[in-house]
């Protein structure tokens, strides 16, 4: 009766993972191996203040999530004391933070990602942590629509200037 009562568990905690791996945006494995306990609560309480979900699991119970979401490509990067980092909104905010917190700390290691469906390696979580915010690229992209706008009207504005001085 307690076997099955575990096993039930198990598997419950396997579909909860299997969901989390389908539903969030990005999910990126670290190796947390060496972190005392200040550094992980630290580590905790950014991706917390960021909406990010962070749960220490087994690689076994991790390759079952996997296989049953299709994700078996992850597989390789599950050796180890393994970390898991779900966001179910913004694709660049757990890469950054991990990676900002991968420079400081040297015992984290950053392993690698799924981002939208896409499994990808630790060189491209580092890649993605580089890329500005949602909030900078569009500021960036209003910035870049605005420029025309604003030069001609600095050019009528210089020509209304220029017929004063002549008159």
């Amino acid at each position: 009766m307690a076997n099955a009562k575990v096993i039930q568990a198990k598997q419950e905690s396997v579909d909860a993972v299997t969901a989390k791996l389908r539903e969030s945006v990005t999910t990126v494995v670290v190796d947390y191996r060496g972190l005392n306990v200040a550094q992980a609560t630290e580590l905790r309480k950014q991706l917390r203040e960021a909406g990010i979900e962070f749960q220490v699991l087994k690689n076994t119970l991790l390759r079952r999530a996997t296989a049953a979401a299709e994700l078996t490509e992850l597989d390789s990067v599950l050796t180890g004391p393994t970390a898991i980092a779900f966001s179910g909104e913004d694709a660049v905010a757990p890469a950054k933070i991990l990676n900002d917190f991968a420079k400081k700390n040297d015992a984290l290691k950053l392993k690698g990602a799924v981002v939208e469906g896409r499994v990808i390696g630790e060189a491209e979580v580092k890649a993605l942590a580089e890329l500005p915010s949602r909030e900078g690229l569009l500021s960036m992209l209003l910035s870049v629509l605005q420029a025309p706008v604003r030069n001609f009207a600095l050019a009528v504005k210089a020509v209304a200037d220029k017929e004063e001085q002549g008159a």
